[in-house]
């Protein structure tokens, strides 16, 4: 399957993600994304040193997540969870699930009427396939 495939396909198509991208590990390439969907070349590299943090609690790409937010296609996302592979991230109704695989990361976003839990079980679902097939 296509990396463009599994945005349309695997993320778009549930129906708990309205748009996506994938991008490399180090957030130096776009594989795929949602058409209108781009994400910015510092606001990827931002988002792989919150995923690269080790200290998930009080390193400082982590503290300034919490403090000034996830900046994700020129929009500012709460960040409401931060874990090893994992940054969720909420703007009034809406949110994003970003997901780092051995060689990509995934960036959901979700409408207003979808649960997170449903979104981020969708994109969390896709990475665990990546990773099962050394992605």
């Amino acid at each position: 399957m296509s990396w463009q495939a599994y945005v349309d396909s695997s993320l778009v198509g549930s129906g708990h993600i309205d748009k996506a991208v994938i991008v490399s590990a180090a957030g130096d390439s776009t594989w795929a994304a949602s058409p209108g969907f781009t994400v910015g070349a510092d606001e990827l590299q931002n988002i792989v040193k919150i995923l690269n943090e080790e200290n998930k609690e009080t390193g400082p790409a982590v503290s300034k997540a919490y403090s000034d937010g996830i900046h994700v296609a020129g929009e500012r996302y709460v960040a409401t969870r931060i874990e090893d592979r994992h940054v969720y991230g909420r703007q009034g109704r809406t949110g994003i699930c970003i997901v780092k695989t051995k060689q990509a990361i995934l960036i959901g976003h979700y409408g207003e009427n979808v649960q997170a839990g449903n979104a981020t079980a969708t994109v969390e679902s896709l990475a665990d396939y990546l990773i099962n097939l050394g992605y």
